[in-house]
């Protein structure tokens, strides 16, 4: 019988930094002793990934997988993009992806001793980004973008529209990955982020000697322009300005709108 738990399992790799199955055999292999077990994995030269845990993850690799009616995109973190653009990493991602999109967002947890164990051969930090799944229903049409550099993805989009077409929901892809949208729509910005705004709009227009009375109205025509930079339905479409994406649209509205973006 083991002489340890599952919580001094949890505990070893959560102060070493390895998988679960290294930890399992190191408390074996010192009868539950903790500081023998933490001795064991350093000698094996295991117990050096927690230090790679700590150091940023801004690289990475965005795949996008349909399968049937379900879209998924999952984002995988690593340090450098060296890793990020090897064969071995890109196929990753692309695999979760395809098992995402099959079997939905909780089978990530499937892939957590593959990732722990690239973590220790790559010699960097390695984690899952944002997983993203998306079930197209009666009436709705969606479609993807996926930017690729050195054979990676680094900007993937995914929209699901109530109304219009796959060949709409395409062109809303790529503007959105031209554009960089931070909101679909107006009211999905916080209250709080606009007040600011709105204050330093207010500020700037009066230090340039603009008229008191004159104001409000100037106030909210610059408000607009930076709603327009940031909010997705009020962005001028990349393929011809002279109309929004709201117009483009025309009858067919946003449901479901997701990006990813290496390094943002």
């Amino acid at each position: 019988m083991a002489n340890f738990s599952a919580k001094d399992v949890q505990q070893l790799r959560q102060s070493t930094g390895v998988g679960m199955l290294d930890a399992k055999k190191a408390l074996e292999a010192s009868d539950g002793d903790m500081d023998a077990a933490t001795k064991w994995l350093r000698e094996k030269g295991l117990a050096s990934a927690a230090k790679r845990t700590d150091r940023e993850a801004s690289q990475g690799a965005v795949a996008v997988v349909r399968e049937g009616n379900a879209i998924a995109m999952v984002e995988v973190r690593s340090e450098t993009d060296f890793v990020a653009k090897s064969a071995e990493f890109v196929n990753f991602v692309n695999e979760v992806a395809a098992k995402v999109a099959a079997e939905g967002a909780d089978a990530v947890g499937q892939f957590t001793e593959e990732l722990e164990k690239m973590l220790l051969a790559l010699r960097e930090n390695i984690a899952f980004g944002r997983v993203e799944r998306f079930e197209v229903g009666e009436g709705q049409h969606a479609d993807a973008y996926l930017h690729l550099q050195d054979g990676r993805g680094v900007n993937g989009v995914v929209v699901v529209l109530d109304g219009g077409s796959e060949e709409l929901a395409h062109e809303v892809a790529v503007h959105a990955a031209f554009s960089k949208p931070q909101f679909v729509t107006r009211e999905a910005v916080p209250t709080a982020e606009v007040d600011a705004e709105r204050e330093t709009i207010e500020t700037i227009s009066r230090n340039e000697g603009k008229p008191e009375a004159s104001l409000p109205k100037i106030v909210e025509g610059r408000l607009n322009g930076w709603f327009k930079e940031r909010v997705l339905l009020e962005q001028s479409y990349v393929r011809d300005e002279k109309q929004t994406v709201a117009q483009l649209l025309g009858s067919a509205s946003i449901a479901q709108f997701a990006q990813v973006v290496i390094g943002a």
